[in-house]
């Protein structure tokens, strides 16, 4: 019986950092979205708000179904929020809301990491369902070439992984100043949408290493089997 061992030591933890990550956003949300703001700003206004101030007038918000499915589609230009997000006034809301704005802002901007991250969406949905499976059949058929077009194939998919870190940072970064500076939420108000959206970062942190170290696990069972 074949026992992976990387995948113990490399993946594995990454996993439960996931899953923790994961029960971290959901439990800070939900902390912050029973605390009202003062100004009593909803999702949607504080979105609407934050593209006023840039001066872009061609992105539209829309309510979306479900819990944290809050995105912006470049494709559309649509800024589409949740249920808990769109209607609500409290600081979750309005800090989720800031951040996929800051999304909008940067595609207005047209912001470079952003569009390389758009760039790589083709060869991340092929590398991350293709390269794995070509991989780990390369090395049990011991045939190289195999191998090493899964590698490849799955490293195109880590690329994406690893520049959408800096997406994301810098979205809530453009969203927390644009809320300070426009007095949209209180001192104290901003730390708690800041530990919103840290929770939230930490989710894409957790994917990130999880996507690296299975990469490391490919390339440490290629050498092997070789």
């Amino acid at each position: 019986m074949y026992f992976d061992i990387y995948y113990l030591i490399l993946v594995v933890p990454t996993i439960i950092l996931s899953l923790w990550a994961q029960f971290m956003v959901k439990s800070t949300f939900a902390k912050y979205s029973k605390i009202t703001c003062s100004r009593k700003i909803t999702g949607q206004d504080a979105a609407a708000l934050l593209l006023r101030v840039n001066q872009i007038n061609d992105v539209q918000i829309e309510a979306v179904q479900g819990s944290l499915t809050d995105h912006y589609a470049p494709s559309t230009k649509v800024l589409r929020l949740s249920q808990p997000v769109y209607n609500q006034c409290s600081i979750a809301a309005v800090g989720v809301a800031a951040h996929e704005t800051g999304h909008a802002i940067q595609h207005a901007r047209s912001w470079g990491p952003l569009v390389l991250r758009s760039s790589l969406v083709p060869v991340a949905n092929i590398g991350s369902s293709l390269g794995p499976w070509l991989a780990i059949a390369g090395i049990f058929a011991s045939i190289p070439i195999l191998i090493n077009i899964g590698i490849i194939l799955f490293s195109g998919a880590v690329a994406f992984y690893l520049i959408t870190l800096p997406v994301e940072f810098n979205a809530s970064g453009r969203a927390l100043a644009i809320l300070r500076d426009n007095n949209v939420l209180s001192s104290e108000e901003l730390k708690g949408a800041k530990k919103v959206l840290t929770a939230a970062a930490l989710t894409y942190v957790a994917s990130a290493l999880t996507a690296l170290m299975s990469l490391l696990r490919l390339i440490l069972l290629s050498r092997r089997r070789r």
